[in-house]
């Protein structure tokens, strides 16, 4: 063990191969970032367009109620409905 003993560098990587690990870091590190970005504004797409589906839903069960309610009452005045009883407009 003299001082003069230099350490190997092939355990320790160069500088060049640090720096392109770097940049490999950063671009994974901004690829990252941009794919969260875009997962978010996809999960509030997704939950805007569930709020609105559930909204929709709700008209069509509305709208499918009054329908049959109209259609009942056009039964129900159908059926007392006796064209031979009706008069004339001129009458």
């Amino acid at each position: 063990m003299n001082g003069n003993t230099q350490r190997g560098d092939s355990s320790m990587p160069d500088r060049d191969s640090l720096a392109a690990l770097t940049a490999r870091l950063e671009t994974l590190e901004n690829r990252t970032a941009h794919q969260e970005h875009w997962l978010d504004q996809l999960d509030e797409a997704v939950a805007s367009q569930e709020q609105r589906l559930q909204e929709l839903m709700r008209l069509n069960a509305l709208m499918q109620k009054r329908l049959r309610e109209q259609q009942q009452a056009l039964n129900d005045q159908a059926e007392g409905f006796d064209p031979g009883q009706e008069l004339p407009p001129h009458y």
